[in-house]
């Protein structure tokens, strides 16, 4: 069967080489597949596809030898599918009790059940407990009720999807927003420290005038070095999904940041949802982009302010349990709130901004527990300013 995978791959246009083959059957030597076949998926992919760009193929070509499934979780989810999820259907909604009665699934049975329910599905179904559609009480699909599943096309309407069946392109936040940008460059502009700092080139008029007078009226130009704001501002943006209504007043706060010329150093990187093993340069999310937090953690010492941006809304899992991001690609051992935790205790001054309203807080429960390490403010002038005080002003 390996051999047929090769021939299968290189069929499929996937560039396979001996040394990658090698190195691959090497692995499974090692067992580092772990007899799963979600590890032998990812350490095949790992070892034999060299570019994103492939994985679909990947996808494909394993799932017709080991599943005889067609088509791909995420990106390639078949077309009749997405037909039989197009239009919501009004249906009754769940009560609590119902809600409460539903059995909560672990990543690998709701990934399992998941494929094999698109291996057996053959026609649309709505307000069912079982197939991929909408409404009622199955995990996959959407406009339904379930405390862990899999959104398959449609909005996200409850933020309670475990994970995301679909291509998720996102768009960066905009640097050149000049629409009321005003208020919010004024609420930025206490985010100033000025020190001393470089060489002395710039006159101290007022020594020069003491120095000369002890020197008897002999010149004695005295120089000190210039002050210059010393912050250093790390921005951590949430994108995508339920962000995207906040895009606008978003792009704002990184426009003004990005013209705020006093700052000593800059940086912005892109997540979704919550903050992992990486982020990312582009809101795309591209391996190509991606920065490895821990390389961030590394490169920037304690004296940055943290400044994070986000709503806080997610699947509990997504926050708390290991392999818990959204995107089923990329999910990986350590939990979300675990980075949270090391960004939080690395920098001595942090922030997490959140443009929902103050009021809803305290109805998420992955904001409840973000509010715990981060302290958090509204997106306004108001919050902003509020913000910027417990980044630079004094500690109480």
């Amino acid at each position: 069967m390996f051999l047929e995978f090769f021939y299968a791959l290189r069929a499929e246009g996937i560039p396979v080489g001996i040394q990658e083959w090698q190195a691959f059957l090497t692995a499974l030597e090692h067992g580092l597949h772990g007899c799963s076949l979600e590890r032998f998926y990812h350490l095949g992919r790992a070892c034999l596809v060299k570019s994103e760009t492939l994985f679909d193929a990947y996808d494909r070509v394993f799932l017709r030898l080991f599943r005889g499934v067609e088509g791909a979780l995420g990106d390639e989810v078949t077309q009749a599918v997405l037909e039989w999820l197009r239009d919501a259907k009004d249906l009754p909604q769940l009560t609590p009790e119902q809600l409460a009665a539903l059995k909560r699934l672990d990543h690998d049975e709701l990934m399992r059940k998941f494929l094999e329910t698109l291996a057996e599905q053959t026609e649309r179904h709505d307000g069912g407990d079982r197939w991929v559609g909408t409404g009622g009480r199955s995990p996959f699909g959407h406009s339904g009720v379930h405390p862990t599943g899999i959104r398959v096309g449609g909005p996200g309407r409850g933020r309670s999807a475990m994970k995301v069946a679909e291509e998720r392109r996102f768009r960066d936040y905009r640097t050149d927003v000049t629409l009321d940008l005003r208020a919010t460059k004024v609420a930025l502009r206490r985010l100033r420290q000025l020190t001393r700092t470089g060489p002395a080139s710039e006159l101290d008029l007022d020594d020069t005038i003491d120095e000369t007078c002890r020197n008897g009226g002999e010149i004695e130009l005295v120089f000190r070095a210039p002050r210059r704001n010393d912050v250093r501002v790390l921005l951590l943006l949430d994108v995508g999904g339920t962000m995207d209504p906040h895009y606008e007043p978003v792009s704002q706060l990184l426009t003004a940041l990005h013209e705020e010329r006093g700052l000593r150093d800059f940086a912005a990187y892109y997540f979704h949802n919550c903050v992992y093993e990486h982020v990312y340069r582009s809101a795309r999310l591209l391996r190509s982009d991606a920065v490895a937090t821990s390389d961030v953690l590394r490169r920037l010492d304690s004296r940055w302010k943290l400044v994070v941006v986000g709503d806080a809304a997610m699947h509990p899992a997504e926050l708390l349990e290991s392999m818990g991001n959204i995107d089923p690609r990329r999910a990986a051992p350590t939990p979300g709130i675990v980075w949270l935790q090391r960004l939080a205790s690395h920098f001595d001054r942090s922030v997490w901004i959140n443009p929902e309203p103050p009021s809803e807080w305290d109805f998420t429960h992955t904001t409840r527990v973000i509010r715990r390490l981060f302290p958090m403010y509204h997106l306004s002038v108001d919050g902003l300013s509020e913000a910027v005080q417990a980044l630079v002003g004094a500690r109480v």
